[in-house]
């Protein structure tokens, strides 16, 4: 019987995420297999949600419309900041990412959108949201 991916597997796999016209943004199939444990947020729940089942040895590919992967792009998200209120030391360049830091120490990132002499707009969606894209993934083992 072929063993299948359970929510809570320790999986070695292949994968490849793209864009929904086949750009690839990260993929393992040219180099060394991803090892990783479902359930601990290494890997987005919805791409997570697709390997559930899977059997070892099969290649599969997933397209997940936005709201399936990264969710829709949130203009709430989109901060404008005043430039007086950035670090001193900080590089600013559209599409440049700046790392902030949350009250209790955690950190994120922002993408700059746009900057005037006065302000820097940043989005805080995920890279990803609002796009549709394609998931390829093959299942090489479960430990």
């Amino acid at each position: 019987m072929t063993e299948r991916v359970l929510p809570d597997s320790l999986v070695t796999l292949n994968y490849r995420i793209a864009t929904e016209d086949d750009h690839e943004l990260i993929g393992t199939f040219a180099s060394t297999p991803a090892t990783l444990q479902l359930g601990s947020g290494e890997l987005a729940p919805a791409l997570e949600s697709c390997l559930e089942g899977l059997p070892v040895g099969e290649r599969h590919v997933f397209l997940l419309e936005p709201q399936q992967a990264f969710g829709a792009h949130d203009p709430e998200l989109m901060k404008r900041i005043p430039r007086a209120e950035l670090p001193p030391d900080s590089t600013i360049e559209v599409r440049a990412l700046m790392e902030f830091s949350a009250p209790g120490g955690a950190k994120f990132a922002g993408l700059v959108r746009e900057m005037d002499e006065q302000t820097v707009l940043i989005d805080f969606n995920h890279p990803l949201a609002g796009k549709a894209i394609r998931f390829e993934v093959e299942v090489i083992g479960i430990l």
